[in-house]
């Protein structure tokens, strides 16, 4: 799939979102106006401000209205926020293949940035006029999904005892909840009926955790061009998709040897190796790919009550994408 192409598709209010990000941003301050323009210099797919405006066109046939455009500026910026903010509490010094602001300007200076970005991304949607209201209970849940899925995270870590419960809830919380946000206030901002916002609603959360799975997937299997060191959710003591299924084709006995190797991983980070053999000799992979692909189906059949057009056939290749793409 050719996400350049989705952006051409998208012109000028792919535009229009660009500038209203760059135009949030500004401040008199050079230090923060360069420091967000390296930010924005390395802003990746854009995946969640794309959805945003390809769910608008879907829901109204094809007009984006202003609102829409706030809505998909703001998810790219609670993105980013979340991003500056998790590089400090998982001590990362590579994001997107490129030094973060924390190890290039310390945890404090990220954490302030952050800060920054979530507060013009709340901006944004208090300043859109048509159903503002309703569409910042959803970008709040968005936030405390987000807080409360990094602190269920730590204390399974803490505890080593994480299950395919846990992880889902924890994957909703801080990955799919904002596809979500950004989906549902796009759909809000068309006049969608409440049936079609449910169905946003599905897809999104379907997508969200689909992706999810596949950067767990990843980190098992992916290659250098991920941006990060591979295997290092194990070092972090994270208890995946692809752990969770080696788990469940290996039995008990096996199963709590490795949850004993992933609790001692920070005193013995060569357990890591053992792990990720692990997790490819018992199938680990394997489950975690077909439970990618179930929930990328559910993502396209939710868009089965949408009228088709361009927008619609974008979405469904969106879907796919994440469960092809390889980083």
């Amino acid at each position: 799939m050719d996400i350049k192409a989705i952006k051409e598709y998208l012109g000028v209010d792919w535009l229009a979102v660009q500038n209203r990000i760059a135009s949030s941003l500004k401040s008199d301050i050079g230090l923060l106006n360069s420091t967000n323009d390296s930010i924005l210099a390395h802003s990746g797919k854009q995946l969640r401000p794309m959805l945003s405006l390809l769910m608008a066109k879907a829901c109204s046939g094809g007009k984006v209205y202003e609102s829409a455009i706030k809505y998909a500026a703001a998810s790219e910026l609670l993105h980013n926020a979340t991003l500056l903010h998790d590089d400090v509490a998982d001590g990362s010094d590579k994001r997107r293949g490129v030094p973060t602001i924390m190890s290039l300007m310390g945890p404090s200076v990220s954490v302030l940035v952050g800060d920054y970005w979530l507060v013009k991304a709340m901006e944004l949607v208090i300043d859109a006029s048509d159903d503002s209201s309703r569409v910042m209970k959803i970008f709040a849940k968005t936030l405390s999904d987000l807080a409360e899925g990094e602190m269920l995270q730590l204390q399974k870590a803490q505890k080593g005892d994480t299950d395919e419960d846990d992880y889902l809830r924890i994957i909703y919380n801080k990955t799919a909840s904002l596809f979500e946000a950004a989906c549902v206030s796009a759909a809000i901002s068309s006049g969608a009926s409440e049936d079609m916002i449910k169905s946003a609603k599905d897809y999104a959360v379907a997508l969200g955790l689909a992706f999810q799975i596949k950067d767990d997937i990843l980190d098992y299997a992916g290659t250098d061009a991920v941006g990060k060191p591979l295997g290092a959710d194990i070092l972090e003591q994270k208890i995946t998709m692809p752990l969770l299924g080696a788990f469940a084709n290996a039995g008990s006995e096996k199963e709590v040897h490795v949850r004993t190797l992933v609790s001692d991983i920070v005193s013995h980070p060569e357990n890591r190796d053992e792990i990720v053999t692990f997790v490819k000799e018992n199938g680990g992979l394997e489950y975690a790919v077909s439970k990618l692909n179930s929930y990328v189906e559910a993502a396209v059949k939710a868009l089965d009550m949408f009228p088709e057009s361009e927008a619609k056939n974008n979405l469904i290749e969106l879907a796919h994408f994440t469960a092809d793409r390889i980083m």
